[in-house]
């Protein structure tokens, strides 16, 4: 997972745009624009990231770092 990654994805791209890209990478078909990363893995993990970040943004109208630091918090939680 690349921080600045998952920022541009978020800058970058639509809610709407993201679920495409990952139902077509689900799917195994190819994506309509770039996503960063090193694999299919990563970029899917980018995906969800942003995903989240967005949601998380609108529902609780807050920023970018907001967001991103309860994702992380998420993924440390569910790493421990």
């Amino acid at each position: 997972m690349k921080i600045p990654a998952i920022k541009h994805i978020v800058e970058n791209h639509t809610l709407h745009q993201l679920v495409q890209a990952e139902e077509a990478l689900l799917d195994e078909r190819p994506i309509d624009f770039e996503i960063p990363g090193d694999d299919e893995g990563e970029k899917l993990t980018h995906i969800f990231a942003a995903i989240f970040i967005l949601n998380h943004m609108e529902d609780h109208k807050t920023d970018f770092t907001t967001a991103l630091r309860e994702y992380t918090k998420k993924v440390r939680a569910s790493i421990s």
